[in-house]
């Protein structure tokens, strides 16, 4: 339990997909303009992050890793179809962002037109497809890391978005030099908010 902990404490803060990783900037920067609709998209990046990763994980271990099919039959034990792994990843990505995007439009349309083409565009938001190399790169032991870790990643993500809306949303009646205004002052922000999530770092883990 306390290493679930850790995990999740680290992919939260230390190890977050923005500030310490930048992946995901491109909608980190594009949707963070209106708390509401980062949300939204944070949510949905949350949702999308924590079924990706335990399902990758499955298939890393039981389809994909030299081996993992020697559950069909010993035969297979030389079989490594490791190659295939972005291919898998990307489609699995895919898939689950496509259910997240009808449940959207079905449940908040409103958010949905917010969002625009940023939703299904978070089937090649690097953020996740970065968890679920980190996850191969981590060698997690069992789907219960992966999960947590997933889980972790994605709400790491979500106070980011979240947290660069709301600083937009003040500033936006700051009285701000002109060339520094709208993406300029976003980018310092954000440098700022990753120099105070690195004090995290000191946390003994």
């Amino acid at each position: 339990m306390e290493n679930l902990v850790n995990i999740f404490i680290k992919s939260i803060f230390i190890e977050n997909m923005i500030f310490a990783y930048f992946l995901g900037m491109c909608s980190y920067l594009a949707v963070s303009k209106k708390v509401s609709t980062a949300t939204g998209l944070g949510i949905a990046v949350i949702f999308v992050l924590g079924i990706t990763l335990p399902v990758d994980y499955l298939l890393e271990n039981y389809v994909l890793r030299e081996g993992a099919l020697i559950w069909l039959s010993p035969s297979f034990a030389t079989v490594d179809l490791s190659f295939l792994s972005f291919i898998m990843f990307i489609a699995v990505i895919a898939s689950i962002v496509q259910l997240v995007e009808m449940i959207v439009e079905k449940f908040a349309p409103v958010l949905y037109n917010q969002l625009g083409i940023f939703l299904p565009l978070i089937a090649v938001n690097c953020a996740i497809l970065g968890g679920s190399l980190f996850m191969q790169q981590k060698e997690f032991v069992n789907i219960g890391e992966a999960s947590v870790y997933g889980l972790g990643s994605g709400i790491g993500w979500f106070l980011a978005i979240a947290g660069i809306a709301a600083v937009r949303e003040k500033i936006q009646y700051s009285n701000i030099p002109a060339p520094l205004r709208g993406l300029g002052i976003t980018f310092i922000v954000t440098g700022l908010m990753g120099l105070a999530f690195m004090g995290f770092m000191g946390i003994k883990l």
